[in-house]
């Protein structure tokens, strides 16, 4: 016994004496990219052994053997293992774990993560979008997420964007999805004020409503695309939802981060290449005696960006603040053209009581100054100024020897005359706030009151002088009390402003029952109010000498001075639930429904009820292994679209100059919102130890009770109106989306992973009693053509046209006849075409790699199995205008066309639209350590960045990625190219800093 007790003693105080010689006390920094990390957890890997970091990342454990491992970690970042081997200072930085940032994804009224998501919902963070330039945020999207195009009109800073998820719902109301900014639905449409059309010349398009949203603010972009996640949003969730999350404070030790960019780009021309000067006079064209006019010198230039954000941001237990001001100045590669951003946004959460009470206040700011030139849409055959640049004869010198300009005629215009003739500038004050107020009733039931604002006031100031000879009614006059003089000249101030607000309460409760039932419900009432009125003052005939016509808009003729005013306000007034339930932890369930009720709609149906369902059930669940998890789900609900014209059902009358009415609309009592029914099944996987992410859907959509105005029965008494009613018709909608994510690399040195996504759509229109027109066709004898038509049986924006053949021995064209057979065009028939505006499919692809402080990402991106409409080519590159005098492509300087044969609407302009673009390409790399701290500096990032590299494409204009609106006679279209902006092709030099 006593032998026992002695062998036990010495046992005891030789492992005592060797654990004092061989454990330690270790110390040290956490960091990440934006420096020090409180609150990180470090541990004794297989111990209870650990501590925390204090406020400047710091820690210390005691106690640590030489060869234990210590294991790092903190939530949304990668957990890292050192092994200590004898080490007593360690300092660790940890890099964002891009699968946890995605695992919970921000939704209607809250989050859910993404392995217990019933609907088809995808996000992108910051960190995906971090090395991309873009003006917009929906530029972020292209590429990145399956079965959502994105497709900018054209190539001009601030151009409108056009988002399509899941393809088009609609007809003649709006198919863009409704935009979420912290919890706030904006109000839609265009927030810059936009001018009258100016007859012959046309219309300049819409810009981008996205635009005052910094990029650097975005923390995370959510794309909510089937019933079960966009139902909750009611009448406004046909075409998807997305929702946008701006940064918060994090860190608790202040922070100043400091980014700038300087970017260099120059015209992207891949088609429409036009014949030089001695190739004119080969061709046939006159010969003016002169070949030193270019084209793309005449109006084209090397752009440039520069780019400047500056945030601060700061926290403590208790409360978070972030602030951030933004400078961007772009000018555009189309001389006049350019864009000036000056955004500011804050962000502040407060909590009271121990928690009980938190207040979250949003701001953002932004002062949009654009500049642009006369780039309209819809302009005849004297053309815009691109259109004039093309065809002005490189034969011709664009100056006089005495400097004036050379005239040809009032139909025929000089493009540089007109560049520096033309005057157009906006400036866009816009202001989107919120505040919110949470009040923890118990640890289960939380109840939240939100108030925001969207709030923009828009000027656009424009002229043309008069020294420049234009053949428009619009733009000249007869001074009759002056002696009958024709005067010259346009001037015009168009104003609007917005004023929207958003009152929200919601009662969320969270329970989990037991490990076998788990709850979270949502009830919620809404209320929005969003306000509208303009103005717009135009004068034209002016005097020669008088230049600055905007400031003096009354200087003109005065009985051609104009005046005009408007207001619109609409209501929408919502209560909604929703209930989500997991049972015995695989099975899924989601329900929730809204009912809605708008001032736009008829007295008879004001309100509407919009439910869905989702179901999911886990398969596999956190396994190791070939098959990690896999899940799989459905839905079905009703989803609505108010994105038609405020007062719609109502009855209308505009009193014109003098007092005279006039009837704009008449009364719609039963007109009811358009309706999408949407049902689909999906798969969400995880495969190969993690390494492999994805997702595959199925998905049909079928709206009905389309919305279209219609004129009014013949014989009725008053004076002529049109009145919106819902038609019969389904608008069918079905396609499959897969998208793809693996991890090549995945360690503390290296990491590379590569993501994918395409997306496969079919559409059509069903049950529909009318024929519509769409696609409007501009250029010298073509008024009144059109490209496309809505008809029943067939997809959204068949072709409806001539079938071209080629030419015949006399260089006229050839056609063919209704039975196929080749024919002139006296006897041709237009066809209905097996070819579609709208791609058929879209894909993207991307890859990430990083080493120690060196990264690099590349995407692709791109759609096919569509048609373009090359409304450019119809309108101007025809034989008979080389022989006038005008410029046309090469193809058609050596085609066998005779001169008198016309450019009438055909196949011929029809090509296909596939393209395979190299969207953006960077290259960085990230300096940190004891040299930076000693220049205060916890981190810089340089980096420089390509973008819109190349394009695969068979299309021979300007970029087979456009959408220029040609709207016809309130049909809008798709597929059509005319006259666009070309796009530029940039290099970007930057730096990134953490002090």
């Amino acid at each position: 016994m006593k032998n026992s007790l002695i062998k036990g003693l010495m046992v005891f105080l030789t492992m005592l004496f060797t654990s004092l010689t061989y454990s330690q006390d270790v110390s040290g920094t956490v960091s990440d990219s934006s420096g020090p990390l409180p609150g990180a957890s470090v541990l004794v890997k297989g111990t209870t052994n650990g501590a925390q970091t204090d406020l400047d990342g710091k820690f210390i454990i005691r106690n640590v053997g030489t060869n234990a491992v210590l294991v790092f970690s903190y939530i949304g970042l990668k957990s890292q293992e050192i092994n200590v081997t004898g080490k007593s200072n360690l300092n660790v930085t940890l890099i964002p774990d891009n699968a946890e940032l995605k695992e919970v994804i921000v939704v209607g009224y809250g989050t859910v993560k993404k392995k217990d998501a019933t609907g088809a919902v995808d996000m992108l963070t910051s960190k995906e979008f971090d090395n991309v330039a873009a003006t917009s945020p929906a530029e972020l999207l292209r590429g990145k997420v399956s079965g959502v195009q994105v497709t900018t009109s054209s190539g001009e800073p601030g151009a409108a964007i056009s988002v399509r998820i899941r393809g088009n719902s609609s007809i003649r109301s709006g198919n863009e999805p409704l935009y979420v900014v912290d919890g706030v639905p904006l109000g839609g449409g265009n927030v810059s004020a936009s001018g009258a059309e100016i007859r012959d010349l046309g219309v300049s398009a819409a810009r981008n409503p996205l635009n005052f949203i910094n990029q650097n603010d975005i923390e995370s972009i959510s794309v909510l695309k089937d019933a079960s996640s966009t139902a909750i949003y009611g009448s406004r969730a046909a075409n998807g939802v997305i929702i946008i999350t701006t940064k918060k404070g994090k860190s608790k030790i202040p922070t100043i981060t400091y980014g700038t960019s300087y970017s260099f780009s120059k015209p992207a021309l891949n088609g429409f290449k036009l014949l030089s000067g001695d190739e004119f006079v080969k061709a046939g064209g006159p010969d003016k005696g002169s070949k030193s006019y270019n084209w793309e010198d005449a109006i084209l230039r090397n752009g440039f960006t520069q780019n400047h954000d500056l945030t601060y941001s700061s926290g403590t237990e208790n409360s978070n603040t972030r602030v951030s001001i933004g400078a961007t100045n772009s000018e555009g590669v189309v001389k006049n053209t350019g864009l000036d951003k000056y955004t500011m946004s804050f962000n502040n959460s407060n909590t009271f009581f121990n928690g009980y009470l938190k207040l979250d206040t949003n701001l953002q700011y932004a002062a949009l100054n654009d500049e642009t030139t006369l780039l309209s849409t819809n302009a005849g055959f004297i053309g815009n100024l691109i259109g004039t640049a093309l065809y002005w004869n490189p034969t011709l010198p664009i100056n006089q020897p005495d400097g004036s300009y050379t005239f040809v005629g009032d139909s025929y215009l000089n493009p540089v005359q007109l560049l520096n003739s033309y005057k157009d500038y906006s400036n866009t004050n816009k202001i989107l706030g919120n505040i919110a107020a949470t009040l923890k009733i118990t640890s289960k039931l939380k109840y939240k009151f939100l108030f925001g604002v969207e709030n923009s006031t828009s000027t656009r100031k424009r002229q043309l002088l008069p020294t420049i000879r234009i053949n428009s009614a619009d733009l000249q006059g007869n001074d009759t009390a002056n002696g009958g003089v024709l005067k010259r000249g346009f001037a015009e101030i168009a104003g609007v402003n917005q004023f929207n607000k958003t009152f929200e309460n919601t009662l969320a409760y969270d329970n989990s029952f037991s490990d076998n039932f788990k709850l979270n419900g949502l009830l919620g009432f809404s209320y929005y109010s969003y306000d509208t009125n303009g103005n717009q003052a135009r004068g034209k005939g002016y005097v020669p000498e008088q230049t600055n016509l905007i400031d003096d808009i009354q200087g003109g003729i005065a009985n051609e001075f104009r005046v005009s005013s408007y207001k619109n306000k609409v209501e929408l007034q919502s209560y909604f639930a929703r209930a989500e339930m997991v049972i015995y932890k695989d099975f899924l369930l989601t329900g929730s429904i809204r009912f809605d009720g708008s001032s736009k709609l008829g007295a008879n149906n004001k309100w509407g009820a919009f439910p869905a369902v989702g179901a999911a059930y886990k398969i596999i669940s956190s396994k190791d292994g070939i098959v990690n998890d896999f899940k799989v789900r459905g839905t079905y609900g009703l989803t609505g679209n108010s994105e038609f014209p405020v007062y719609s059902a109502n009855a209308r009358t505009v009193y014109e100059n003098g007092g005279t009415p006039r009837a704009t609309s008449g009364t719609s009592l039963d007109l009811r919102w358009e309706t999408t029914t949407t049902y689909g099944v999906g798969t969400d996987f995880t495969l190969i130890n993690n390494r492999l992410t994805g997702s595959l859907d199925y998905f049909h959509r079928d709206t009905k009770d389309l919305i279209s105005p219609i004129p009014a029965a013949s014989g009725q008494p008053g004076p002529p109106s049109i009145k919106a009613e819902n038609l019969k018709g389904n608008l069918i909608n079905t396609g499959y989306e897969v998208g793809l994510n693996y991890k090549i690399l995945d360690n503390e040195d290296m990491s590379w992973s590569v993501s994918g996504n395409v997306a496969f759509l079919d559409n059509k229109i069903e049950n529909f009693p009318v024929d519509l027109l769409a696609g409007g066709i501009n250029g010298q004898g073509l008024s009144g053509a059109y490209a496309e038509v809505i008809k029943n049986n067939y997809p959204l924006y068949t072709y409806f046209l001539y079938d071209f053949q080629g030419y015949d021995a006399a260089g006229n064209s050839i056609y063919t006849d209704v039975n196929g057979a080749p024919t002139g065009l006296g006897t041709a028939d237009k066809k209905y075409l097996d070819k579609r505006a709208l791609p058929t499919m879209s894909y993207g692809f991307s890859t990430n790699f990083t080493y120690k402080g060196f990264d690099a990402s590349t995407s692709f991106y791109g759609a096919a199995g569509h048609y373009l409409y090359n409304n450019t080519a119809n309108a101007y590159f025809v034989k008979s205008a080389l022989l006038g005098g005008r410029n046309v492509t090469q193809a058609v300087g050596a085609s066998t066309q005779n001169g008198s044969d016309p450019n009438s609407p055909s196949t011929k302009f029809l090509e296909k639209g596939d393209f395979l673009r190299m969207g953006n390409l960077t290259f960085g790399y990230t300096l940190n350590g004891p040299t930076m701290d000693k220049l205060k500096i916890k981190s810089a990032r340089f980096f420089v960045s390509a973008n819109n590299l190349f394009v695969i494409t068979s299309y021979s204009g300007f970029d087979p990625e456009v959408d220029t609106d040609k709207t016809l006679n309130g049909v809008p279209s798709a597929g059509m190219d005319y006259l666009s902006y070309p796009r530029d092709r940039s290099i970007a030099l930057g730096l990134n800093v953490t002090f």
